[in-house]
Order: C-alpha cells, then structure tokens, then sequence
C-alpha cells in the first residue's frame, strides 16, 4: 500500500528530450529513496533472481566477459556503454543512472533501447518514470504502422504489463486509452476504459471521462454512448446537458426531453454553458412542439401550460410553441382552439402580436393546403363548403383584430377610459353591443384608479339613450352617475352640467333649473372643496361650474330676484371669479340698480388681490366714473387712491390715465399735473417715458408749451440713455421753434455726451443730408463726437442760459406730432 501511495502521489513525467542528457533533472535524494522502497517492495513477492552463466537473454546481468550471441547485435556492448554498465554494477537501484544509460543509447537501434528499459524494470518494476518513458518509446515506434502490424501487440502487452505496477496512475491509463482509440480497437477501448475507471480512485475519474466521452460520441453506437453517459452523470450532474444534446444528436428525443423536463424542474441545477431556466424551458418547449410524435409518453400540452404560468412574459411565444404541437400532431381544431384561447388571454400587446400572426399564418396555410388539394384532385359540394368556411373564418378573424388588441389593452388596465371609448366607436352599428359594453365600462371602472375622466363614460352612456330617443333613461343613467363616488368635484359637476344642458337641448327649461337648484343645494354636511376625504357630493356646493351655470340660467329664464339670490350665494361662499363679479355688476346695472351693482363691485374687489382684482377695478372706475362724472368727485378719487394703494407698476398706468382724466374733466388741472407726475414714478420703468410723454403733451395743453420745461428736464435727468436722447431732440426742437437757439444749443450738448456716434449717427433725426449737421440744424461747436460711454453730464439746469420772450407764444400745433 506504501508503494501505491507514493506512485499516486508522484507527479506526472514531463517530456524528456533524451538528445541532451545533461539537461535531466536530478531527482532529489528522498524520492530516489521511496522509488528504491517501492522497488524492494514490489520485488518482495518475486524469486530473486539466479545468477545464470553469460549467454544469450535480455537484461539478465550479462558480464563484460561474456560472449554475446553473434546473431542477435543488441546483447552486444559498445566501448562507450561500459561507463554505464559499470556505474549499474554499483548503483543497481538508481534511477538516474539507468535513464542517463537510455539518453546515451537513445540514437542507437530501438531494439537495444528496449532491451535496457527492460533490464531497468527488472531491476525497478515501481519506477513510474521509467515505464513513462518506455511506453512512450514504444507508442513512438510503432506510429505510422499498420493498424494490423504485430508491433502494436507488442506495445499493448508492454502497456498491460504496466498496468500491473502502475495500475494507480491515471496517465498510464489515458495513454493507454488513447493508443487503442487510435488504433480502432473499440470493444477493447471500452473495457480498458471501465477497467481505468475501476482501478483509479473516484477522485481521478474527472481526468478520464473527458476522453471516454469523446470516443463513445465518435463511433455510431448510440445505446453503449446512453449507457456510458448515464454512469457519467451520476458522478458529475452538471453534464446533462451535454447528454441532452448529444440524445438529439443521436434522434433519441424522447429521453432528450424527459432528461430536460427533468432539468427545468431541478431549482439547484446550475448550467455549465450558462443558460437561464426560461432558456432550458424555450429548448424544452421547442423540442415539444416540433417533434410531438417522438418524445414518448411526456405531455407536450401540460408541460407548456405549466411555463405559461411561470414564465408570464413570454407567453406569447409559449401559445406559439402549443399550437404547434397540435398542429405538427394533426390536431388542427385543437391548434384552432388554442389560439383562440391565447388571443382571449394573453396580457401584452407584444404577446398578442405573436400570437395573432401566427394565428393568420396557420389558418392561410389550412386554406392555401386546401386550395392545392382541390386543384389536384377537383372540388366536391363538400369541400367547396369548408373551403368557404375557413375563408369566411379567415376573414372574420382579420376583421375583429382591433376588438381583440383592444380587449388586451383593457386586461392590462381595465380603468383606462379612453380604451372604453374606442370599444364603443368599434361597435358602431351595434346597439346591443354598445350597450353590453357601456354597462359593463361603468360597472368595471373604478373612479379612484381611472385613468382618464370617468364621467365621461356615463354622459356617453345617456348620449347614446338621448339620441335615440329614450329621454327617461338618459335621465336615470345621469341620475345615478350623481351618485357616483368621483374621485374630484370636476368630474360630478360635469355630469350635473350634463344633466341640465340635455334639459335644455329638449326645451324643459324647468327641469333644467330644477336639476341645477337641486345640484346647488346645501348638503347635509359641508365639506371644503379641497378635502380629498369628504365624498364629492359633500363639496359640489363649492363648485363654480354649476353655480356659473345656474346663474346663467337665472339671467334668461329666472326673476331678478332669484338670479341676484345665486350671486349672493356664490359671493358668500367665497368662490366667485373676476368675471362673475363684473357679470354680477353689469346685471344689476343692466336693471338700473347702479348703487347696488358698485356694492358687489366693491364685495369682489375684498374677495381678491392683485393682480387678480385688476379687471374688477377697472369694470368699477369706469362704471362710477360714466355714471356720476364730477357729482361725486371727492368719493371718485377716494375710490382712485383706494385703487392705487399696493397698485404693482405693471397694472398702475391705466389707472393712473383715468384719474388723470377725471381731475382734467372734472376736477382741477393741477390735481391732474400731480397725477401724472405720480404716475412717472410708479409705472414700470419700460412705460416711464410714454408715461412722460403723455404728461407733456397734457402739460403743453392744460398751460401751454413754456410749461413743459421742467418736465422736460426732469425726463431726461431720470430716464435712460435711450428715451434721454429722444425727449432731448424733441426739447432742443421745441426751444428752437420758440427762437432760443442758445438753450437748444446747450440741450444738444447735454445729449451729445450721452450719445455715441458709432450707435446714434443717422437716428432720430441725425444725418440728414449733410453727414456734418444733425436733421438739418447746424452742427453745435464743441460737441464731441466720440461722447457717450462715460457717466453722466452735470444736470442739464445748470447748462441752459436764461430765458428770453418767445417769439412764438402758442405752439400747440406743432407739440400734436411730438
């Protein structure tokens, strides 16, 4: 057992080019005394041997003296083989010695060199190097002979006497294998190789199947490959799929798909090609569909139906590979059956792509088989009969392809609306069938999780009975949709909205007001509108599409009183809009009640801020301005200033034009002056210089042209570059009219040095004809030409010289086109 072990335990001999000796590794001194051990112990059981007198035989201790056989050359020593043969003589046991002996005869005749190797392993029957190297000697030898030769015996007796010591060693017993294999001998390879796998420990076996599997898949012998592969697979499990593919290989399907099915049940099963579960399954489910007839007693029809259920994404190809089976069986009603079943199922949009292809494609082959045999072997009543059944068939299923995809869609989400809508508009010319669907959409759809507008499904529902003619159950399908549990309040107010316009189309103006008082009315208990967990029903008393709705009614059916009634309720419930106040106000107005109208004026401007309140202000002004003009001036500008308190600068211009023209209209003339010097300053900067447009041009007509002056320096002082140098040209045109060139020269001054003539030359009357003069004045000695681009000049006061008498005292005519 000692002598096993360490010839297990010894490595695998690397190739050894015995051409340069010198290159040998030196064994180390504790293995060369285990293969000494094993040699004494593998000898123990053998007689030693006897010394016999010098004559012919092998490796039988020869003498130097002897006198060798002068037939046979190999017993004969050369003059360079004593060294060796006496270093044996004291060193018997040494493996080193005896492969140096071999590197040296290693060019000489072959039969010498067996000879030593066979004296060697005489002496050392346990030496895995030495047999190593004489069973590849002897391999080398017989290559590129006769399959048949005699040598090849030779070689596997030398291998079989190997064995005997070596029988532990896995190389041995691969060589072995493969030198057979090579030969062609198959039976003899087979039991070699069972042979290696009894006498090698289970630990080595992986080394061997590798190439037992090899062989057996090379020769046409399916049943001995089933067999070998079975035993393999109780050792390494990870290998059935490499089984499976070679049992289709081998047509042996029926095995093949039970060992799969077995694979795709098996959870701790890991591939070694790394194929998922669902991949085992698809491999499955094709070999099921596709060879129906040859995988014995396995149900096709359950194992499939099982991966629908486990593999929910891919049903679609999953329906496919059943129907095919069915089909490739000849059971077409039964394919017909699945797929129809498929279609009503599947869940996806692309499952139900792939399964209504290949729907069409099977029922055009049935047809386009049945055409072919009628055209071969004619037509009977009968077939002509089927034939136009299956076309009608085929046709009908291209026809209700859209209700199908539809119905897929709804499986997915059956609370999507708008999919509801579009399976009623399929139905067009289907009275019982819109109404099966309409029923059926406001039973399944729940409002909390529709997608899409829910009402919009039972005001269908009541259009569909208006228009037909059936006013009684378009009124019970509204009524109970005011039931409903609305996920918002916009959607009950519609319906009520609903309710009371089909009133209307039909001319029942009371009922209309009827339904829309009843849709107003205070419930039991209120709610506020934005409280998502009071029903809507609680809340709708807050909507203002109804209450909008109902005032309108009000105004062409109602009494003043009852209308005035709805928009006090709508202004005490806070929920009024802009509009409706002006509405309100124009309504009390229209009936003469012009203090009242100003009192809900006045209720809606304390309902909003700015800037919603801003058309409500203008709506007010303007109305108590046309109606009492300067009657009630002070309470006018009461009203103004009121207006103006927290005015943002974007909504104060307009307000400020009609205070202004109250104050000129009415008023006094230097109030209006204060206003709109007011409104300079609280308009937006972009509207400051009309805003100082305006209030020259008002000045120059309220107290002529001179008074415009200071306003005039004021603009330019505080506005922009941009608006500067307009209102400075339109200043020096004015005092050039009025004949003082001298203060119209100092304004060009002033605004030459806000100007920059690479930007300015040619605009707002620059240029002119003359590039020296600007818009046909003489040019102003001392203006610099580059100015602009530095900071402002001293204020434009302080450069204009005294004033002289106008030479012309009324320029108002010519201020009109400024």
């Amino acid at each position: 057992m000692a002598a096993e072990a360490a010839a297990m335990a010894e490595p695998e001999p690397e190739e050894v080019e015995m051409a340069e000796p010198e290159k040998e590794p030196e064994p180390e001194p504790e293995q060369e005394k285990e293969e000494m051990m094993m040699a004494a112990a593998m000898a123990e059981p053998q007689e030693p041997p006897q010394q016999e007198e010098p004559g012919p035989g092998p490796g039988l201790g020869l003498g130097l003296d002897s006198d060798p056989d002068p037939e046979r050359p190999e017993l004969r020593f050369e003059e360079e083989d004593i060294p060796h043969e006496e270093e044996l003589l004291r060193q018997p046991f040494s493996v080193r010695c005896w492969l140096r002996y071999a590197q040296a005869r290693r060019g000489g005749p072959g039969r010498r060199l067996n000879l030593l190797f066979e004296r060697a392993l005489r002496e050392l029957p346990g030496s895995y190097k030495l047999w190593y190297q004489y069973l590849r000697l002897r391999r080398q030898q017989v290559k590129g002979r006769c399959p048949g030769d005699a040598a090849y015996e030779g070689a596997n007796a030398c291998h079989e006497r190997a064995l005997v010591f070596m029988h532990k060693m896995p190389r041995i017993w691969l060589d072995y294998c493969q030198f057979l294999a090579d030969q062609g001998r198959i039976t003899r390879t087979r039991r070699t190789f069972d042979r290696a796998l009894r006498a090698l420990p289970v630990t080595q076996h992986h080394r061997l199947w590798p190439l037992y599997l090899q062989f057996v898949r090379r020769h046409p012998l399916p049943e001995t490959a089933v067999r070998v592969y079975r035993r393999y697979l109780k050792l390494c499990p990870e290998g059935a799929e490499e089984f499976v593919g070679y049992l289709r290989s081998a047509g042996r399907l029926g095995e093949a798909a039970a060992r799969l099915a077995r694979l795709v049940n098996d959870s701790t099963f890991v591939s070694r090609e790394g194929k998922s579960n669902y991949q085992l399954w698809q491999e499955l489910c094709e070999l099921l569909s596709q060879h129906p007839g040859r995988v014995g007693p396995l149900d096709a029809g359950a194992i499939i139906r099982g991966g629908l259920t486990r593999f929910t994404d891919q049903r679609g190809r999953l329906w496919g590979a059943l129907a095919d089976c069915y089909i490739r069986s000849g059971h077409l009603e039964k394919a017909r059956d699945v797929y129809e079943e498929a279609v009503q199922t599947v869940m996806t949009v692309r499952d139900f792509t792939q399964v209504f292809d290949s729907y069409a494609r099977f029922e055009e082959s049935v047809i386009a088989a049945k055409m072919e045999t009628a055209a071969e072997l004619g037509r009977d009543e009968d077939e002509e009969v089927d034939l136009e059944l299956r076309l009608a068939r085929f046709e009908q299923l291209v026809a209700r392809r859209p209700l199908l995809l539809n119905s897929v869609l709804l499986r997915q989400n059956p609370h999507n609306v708008h999919e509801w809508h579009k399976r009623v508009q399929l139905y067009q010319g289907q009275p019982q069938q819109i109404i099966r669907t309409y029923t059926e959409a406001v039973r399944t759809v729940e409002p909390a999780k529709a997608t899409g507008r829910p009402h919009g499904l039972w005001v269908a529902f009541a259009r569909f009975y208006e228009d037909n003619g059936q006013l009684d159950d378009a009124r019970t399908i509204l009524t109970k949709a005011t039931r409903v549990p609305f996920r918002h309040v916009e959607d009950l107010a519609a319906v009520w909205c609903e309710f009371g316009e089909m009133e209307l189309r039909h001319g029942h103006h009371e009922e209309a007001l009827r339904v829309l008082r009843k849709a107003t009315a205070l419930p039991a208990r209120r709610a506020e509108y934005f409280d998502a967990s009071e029903p809507v029903q609680n809340r709708l008393y807050k909507s203002l599409k109804v209450w909008a709705m109902l005032a309108d009614l009000e105004e062409s059916l109602g009494t003043f009183q009852s209308t005035k009634a709805v928009y006090e309720r709508i202004l005490d419930l806070r929920i009024a809009t802009p509009q409706i106040v002006i509405n309100y106000g124009l309504f009390l107005e229209e009936h003469g009640y012009f203090e009242e109208s100003f009192k809900a004026y006045e209720r809606g401007i304390a309902l909003f801020r700015w800037p919603n309140v801003a058309p409500v202000w203008h709506s007010y002004l303007g109305k108590f301005v046309t109606r009492y003009g300067g009657r009630k001036l002070e309470r006018a500008r009461d009203l103004f200033e009121q207006a103006l308190d927290g005015c943002p600068p974007r909504y104060a211009k307009d307000i400020f034009l009609l205070y202004a023209g109250l104050e000129e209209r009415w008023g006094l003339a230097r109030h209006a002056m204060a206003v709109y010097e007011r409104a300079t300053r609280a308009v937006l900067p972009a509207q400051r210089p009309a805003m100082f447009r305006i209030y020259i041009k008002r000045a120059a007509e309220l107290y002529g042209v001179t008074h415009t002056r200071p306003i005039y320096q004021k603009a330019i002082e505080e506005l922009g570059d941009e608006a500067a140098r307009e209102l400075c040209l339109r200043f020096a045109d004015m005092e050039t009219r009025l004949g003082e060139v001298d203060r119209a020269r100092a304004i060009y001054t002033y605004c030459s040095q806000i100007c920059d003539p690479r930007v300015s030359w040619g605009t707002q009357g620059w240029g002119g004809e003359h590039p020296g003069g600007w818009g046909g004045h003489p040019r102003v000695g001392g203006a610099p030409r580059g100015g602009g681009g530095g900071s402002r000049p001293r204020h434009l006061h302080l450069l204009l010289p005294d004033l002289r008498p106008p030479h012309h005292p009324d320029l108002l005519a010519d201020l009109e086109g400024l």
